[in-house]
């Protein structure tokens, strides 16, 4: 088991003032089997109102209104979070199980594409192939991804945030987020229920302890197959201790860390920084 503090802070500046700020942080994660949350906190500046709800997909949501004029907007969200080693504690239940009408009926919103995760042909093509090819579900994830990887490459900077994964196939290259969305595209089309994950990821494997060091807002997956299972395409292997997760959906717009609209004509500069420390 480890422990970690994280700091994640994001916000606007603004080229002049503005008012009647409507906002939604999903920036505080959430206690599941795999992780439990010790405290958290949601820092906002200017002052606002506040409300805290769990949205649709189970995800901690905050909506918050600022009314003065200001020039900029700061969220800083502060946690501490336990991350335990997961083991499987169901049965998988294969193709066939995945083929249960009531499943299916279950899980739709999870089988269905959306604009971000639509497959390119290739794509579908691809994801046929390993379906026919594959033995379950879980060989199924892992040779999807790496077909997939072995064209698209992480890149950062040839994406935006609302690029679609079948311009993701066509680029060859992108960020978490895109390759996330791709194979999802790949794993529905298979009829594997997927949902797109975002979170926090530091990338050393045993950080020392104390040690303030720089995280990432991440993206990664999980598909059903009896239980939800996750896997990080990413880096093609199964998220670990340094993985920490803040939301679920069917794809990035269901889980943005903060979204909101202002009244005013000024033009805006958005900043994040994620810090992340190993406590135990």
């Amino acid at each position: 088991m480890s422990q970690y503090r994280i700091v994640h802070t994001t916000g606007y500046r603004y080229d002049g003032g503005v008012t009647d700020s409507f906002n939604e942080a999903r920036m505080t994660p959430s206690t599941s089997r795999r992780q439990l949350v010790l405290s958290s906190r949601l820092d906002i500046s200017p002052v606002a109102w506040t409300y805290n709800y769990r949205d649709y997909w189970g995800t901690s949501a905050v909506a918050f209104e600022v009314h003065e004029r200001h020039s900029e907007l700061k969220v800083v969200a502060t946690s501490t979070v336990d991350i335990h080693e997961m083991t499987n504690q169901v049965d998988p239940i294969g193709w066939d199980g995945l083929a249960d009408p009531a499943l299916q009926d279950r899980y739709g919103e999870l089988l269905s594409q959306t604009d971000y995760v639509r497959p390119h042909r290739d794509v579908a093509r691809i994801a046929d192939q390993v379906r026919r090819s594959s033995a379950n579900p879980r060989e199924a994830v892992a040779e999807l991804t790496r077909r997939l990887r072995g064209t698209v490459s992480y890149l950062p900077g040839v994406t935006q945030v609302h690029t679609q994964a079948s311009e993701v196939w066509g680029k060859g290259a992108g960020v978490c987020q895109d390759i996330a969305h791709l194979c999802l595209g790949g794993l529905r089309e298979m009829g594997i229920p997927a949902r797109y994950v975002s979170g926090y990821v530091v990338q050393r494997a045993t950080p020392p302890i104390g040690e303030v060091l720089v995280g990432e807002s991440h993206a990664w997956l999980q598909y059903f197959d009896g239980e939800w299972l996750a896997f990080d395409p990413t880096s093609e292997s199964v998220p670990s201790g340094t993985h920490v997760e803040v939301g679920f959906g069917r794809d990035y717009s269901d889980v943005p860390p903060l979204k909101g609209i202002y009244t005013g004509s000024a033009g805006s500069q958005m900043y994040v920084s994620v810090e992340m420390t190993r406590l135990t």
